[in-house]
């Protein structure tokens, strides 16, 4: 059978019906004139990524005056969304006016209409061997149309779908296909990635239930991923506060004079004295952001903030300047511009102290504001990132004594030579300028290099820190392991900022949220499907299909931050939800999926597709899957359940795949390093690496590798080219 991908599609729903389905079928137009009219009614339809920039187009087509159709992959699930005329007018989406995740379908809703609609034909009506077009964006190439027949139907995981004769490029998803007479018989989803010419079209007539009987979802609610926690925070006066990664951001202008904006703890303050904290980092250090205390939710309020580099106490009384008060300003040796300062805030009856980088700033007398609420602020244009905001009666030091401190930076620096010379110094050099120039530049060389290597240990340091932690996870008792903090730690290679309590605690939400919902006497059934609906209904996860090969379905906290993510990842988070509601699931690792379940007497009882919606499967569905993915026949040993070091090892050998082509050696070797620590016996891994050390042309490091697959002589590899590459070496 051949192995489909689902590339990127739109499609959105119109109550158009088709007004040709008469006795009489109107003639036959020319591929020329059906793509004429058609145009007015293409789009081009893109999403929100994970990264900076969008991913790449999709098509949708109007179905109504203020309707689009489109492929719900297309629109990637609480993204941004963007829709596009053929000749560049941007659109307003107001709403996915309706979605279909089963069948891959989708709906939006556009302000201020004028749509000229498609109309839709009977799919059913559709013969084998009809000719159609499809209109769509091939590789962001707007308006592009191509000819072909109708091959088959076929009954594949989605439902049935149209087999087309056609070439079909990514920006095809979601675009109509046509029959000969300007209707709309499909909506392009799929395409072979065996041949070119061969595509597959949802049916238009299961778009139709879908124009209806809509679900609709407002955008402000589609958008929630990277939303502040609305349980936890409350922002005031504009400017855009979001939160991912354990971090809340701000940019924008916020709405109150001086482009102030507040971001409220919705947490009850304690009262006086206490203790607030944050750390935070500026963009710009012309702006201003940091802590705000004692705020009636309005306008008055304390703001301790570090601004043109300076640290500043401020009493807003109003919502102007001229009744703003500022109580201390003052530089700190201890601020360091442009990187993460913790700020810190010890209020007192009648006494405020500020706090930076645990060092004492100033201390200020004043009994203006006494009672209200705390938080976060921000002014101008300020862009700030913020985490690890605290608040309690006393807060425990979490940076290291001065004297650790200390002593660490003297070892630091005792490495490196002094970068700072003296106006004599200078001078000196001075007469022979241009010689001098030449022999710095070298120097400046040497340095550079010097910096290279302590990047390196830098990065060296966190890469043996993480996998002593993730090496410490693992080694316990297999019911005492977090699994969930041993992905994170899986991430944590690549990003040493992730705040890994901060995912574990909204995990724990999410199952609390679950059973907050639940009858008390819900049975393991219910319970489970309670799972099922708060993730993939409620929550907008989803299995990735058009970028399915993205490194960030690995990372488990872009998992949860994006909703998005691969069987092993989603079905890991399945588990770990499921284990907070005290029911144990165990991983099934069969070849070229990954699903969850239950495993008696070594027979499977419940076989759970997390992947797709987390559907209860049957084992015959399960070997048509597995068959359908793997060209694999599932047998007895392949319902063997994962352990949590197994289901570790497989997300590495994820990133390991998808970086071989992608990244430079480091990157991989990385990745393989982590996996021979928990898995050393592993010949094809130790094999890699020795490649990815020969292309780093660091031979004896590949020499190692290469004797032990010489010394071990794992079955499957050739003896004979082990020892030539040894000799080589």
């Amino acid at each position: 059978m051949l192995r489909l991908i689902i590339i990127l599609a739109f499609s959105l729903c119109t109550p158009v019906f088709s007004q040709n389905d008469s006795a009489k079928s109107p003639a036959a137009k020319s591929v020329r004139d059906l793509t004429v009219e058609a145009r007015k009614s293409l789009f081009t339809v893109s999403h929100g990524s994970r990264g900076t920039t969008r991913e790449g187009t999709g098509t949708g087509f109007a179905i109504s005056n203020d309707l689009i159709a489109t492929c719900l992959h297309v629109i990637g699930e609480a993204r941004a969304i963007k829709a596009q005329t053929w000749d560049g007018k941007e659109l307003t989406v107001l709403a996915v006016h309706a979605s279909d995740r089963k069948r891959d379908l989708a709906i939006l809703k556009i302000k201020d209409g004028n749509l000229t609609p498609l109309p839709l034909g009977d799919s059913a009506k559709l013969l084998q061997g009809e000719s159609v077009i499809a209109l769509g964006n091939p590789m962001g190439l707007t308006g592009s149309v191509v000819e072909g027949v109708l091959s088959a139907r076929r009954e594949m995981e989605l439902g049935e779908m149209l087999q087309l004769a056609i070439p079909v490029e990514p920006g095809n998803s979601g675009g109509p296909v046509l029959d000969r007479q300007g209707r709309v018989h499909g909506i392009m989803t799929m395409k072979s990635t065996i041949t070119a010419n061969l595509g597959f079209a949802m049916p238009v007539n299961l778009l139709k239930p879908l124009i209806t009987t809509p679900n609709p979802v407002p955008m402000d609610q589609w958008l929630t991923i990277g939303a502040l926690n609305n349980k936890e925070w409350e922002p005031l006066m504009g400017a855009q506060w979001r939160q991912r990664a354990g971090r809340i951001t701000v940019k924008e202008r916020g709405s109150g004079f001086g482009g102030r904006s507040l971001c409220l703890s919705l947490l009850k303050a304690p009262a006086l004295p206490y203790e607030m904290e944050v750390m935070v980092k500026l963009n710009n250090e012309t702006g201003a952001a940091g802590l705000v205390f004692s705020s009636d939710g309005k306008e008055k309020h304390y703001g301790f903030y570090p601004t043109g580099g300076k640290l500043r106490l401020t009493r807003f009384d109003g919502p102007s300047v001229f009744t703003w008060t500022i109580l201390k300003d003052a530089d700190s040796p201890h601020y360091k511009p442009g990187e993460w300062n913790t700020l810190k805030v010890r209020h007192e009856s009648g006494t405020i102290h500020c706090f930076v980088n645990d060092h004492k700033v100033f201390t200020v007398k004043d009994d203006g504001l006494n009672d209200g609420r705390m938080g976060l602020t921000k002014f101008r244009e300020t862009e700030a990132e913020f985490r690890k905001f605290r608040h309690g009666a006393k807060l425990a030091r979490l940076t290291p004594p001065a004297e650790l401190l200390e002593k660490l930076e003297k070892e630091i620096y005792a490495l490196k030579p002094s970068d700072e010379f003296s106006k004599e110094e200078i001078n000196q050099l001075k007469p022979h300028a241009s010689i001098n120039q030449n022999l710095l530049r070298k120097r400046a060389e040497t340095l550079e290099a010097q910096a290279r290597q302590f990047r390196w240990l830098a990065a060296a340091v966190h890469e043996r820190a993480t996998q002593d932690a993730l090496l410490k996870e693992l080694d316990q008792d297999e019911p005492k392991i977090n699994l969930l903090r041993a992905a994170l730690l899986i991430a944590r290679l690549d990003n040493g900022e992730i705040e890994i309590e901060h995912y574990l605690k909204t995990l724990d939400g999410m199952a609390e949220t679950i059973k907050g919902a639940l009858n008390p006497k819900a049975t393991e059934k219910e319970q489970l499907e309670a799972i099922g609906r708060h993730m993939f209904e409620q929550s907008g996860f989803h299995g990735s299909r058009g970028d399915y090969y993205n490194r960030a379905n690995s990372y488990l906290n872009e998992v949860i931050d994006d909703r998005e993510g691969i069987p092993t990842t989603l079905s890991l988070l399945y588990m770990e939800i499921a284990s907070r509601l005290n029911i144990p699931l165990q991983g099934l690792p069969l070849p070229g999926h990954f699903a969850v379940g239950k495993i008696e007497d070594g027979k499977p009882q419940t076989i759970i597709d997390v992947y797709n919606g987390a559907k209860v499967i049957s084992r015959k569905e399960a070997e048509e899957l597995v068959f359908n993915t793997s060209g694999v026949r599932l047998r007895e040993e392949h319902y063997q359940p994962a352990t949590k070091q197994d289901m570790i090892i497989r997300m590495l050998r994820n990133l390991i795949g998808i970086s071989n082509t992608t990244d430079e050696p480091a990157t991989v070797i990385r990745y393989l390093d982590t996996l021979l620590l928990l898995e050393p016996n592993a010949p094809q891994e130790r094999l890699n690496r020795a490649l990815m050390h020969m292309k780093q042309e660091k031979n004896s490091k590949a020499k190692e590798d290469v004797r032990w697959l010489l010394e071990n002589n794992p079955p499957g590899f050739n003896r004979e080219r082990l020892l030539d590459l040894f000799q080589r070496l």
